[in-house]
């Protein structure tokens, strides 16, 4: 049976990613895996560079936890399928808590490359062990959907860089990371319905390679 496929919602900040990965998870019918800095922020207030480490493994965490679980779900029904009709292992993924024919999916709202990027962004360095995990973990995913800054700039206080010239060197940033490891990534960019669209093409290919 096929591995649980990741996909990524990736690039700058103010790009919609948290918005999108809500509408991917509903119209796949997936787990989302929800930004976990964002979160320690809350809880804590400003981040510094000692965070980021701690960042890193609790998101790696919950992401291969929710791969795990729909992983192992899917290795329930396909026991099922394969002892009740004698046929072959069937794929699956799940709708809430009924499971369908169709490869599993899990949809995250950042990776392991991101954390890296921030981290030498905001501090000029990275610790270690994050940037030896980004550099392995970015293979995992099966595709990036690479989000423009071609979105209003939405004033937050855990954003950094509402400047047009800065918001431009963050997207040649992402992109960059993207094109030095050869990872697939596809373009996202236009209104919310034409990012909406794009991107559930895009999975759906990939869904279907």
């Amino acid at each position: 049976m096929r591995a649980p496929r990741r996909i990524a919602v990736y690039g700058p900040e103010s790009t919609g990613k948290t918005r999108l990965v809500e509408k991917l998870a509903t119209h796949f019918g997936a787990p989302l895996v929800a930004e976990y800095a964002r979160e320690r922020w809350d809880q804590q207030g400003a981040l510094g560079l000692e965070d980021m480490l701690p960042i890193a493994k609790e998101q790696w965490r919950r992401e291969d936890e929710a791969v795990a679980r729909i992983a192992g779900k899917c290795h329930l029904l396909s026991d099922i399928v394969e002892a009740g009709q004698g046929g072959p292992v069937v794929e699956c993924h799940l709708i809430g808590d009924i499971p369908s024919a169709h490869p599993p999916l899990v949809i995250c709202d950042t990776e392991a490359l991101t954390t890296m990027l921030w981290s030498d962004l905001l501090y000029g360095t990275c610790p270690d062990e994050v940037r030896r995990g980004a550099e392995a973990r970015c293979k995992n995913y099966a595709l990036y959907l690479l989000l423009d800054i071609d979105t209003p700039f939405a004033p937050d206080p855990q954003r950094c860089f509402p400047d047009p010239a800065d918001r431009e060197k963050c997207r040649r940033i992402w992109r960059g990371a993207l094109e030095r490891h050869q990872l697939p990534f596809v373009d996202i960019r236009g209104d919310w319905a034409a990012r909406e669209a794009a991107a559930i093409a895009a999975v759906t290919r990939t869904l279907s390679s």
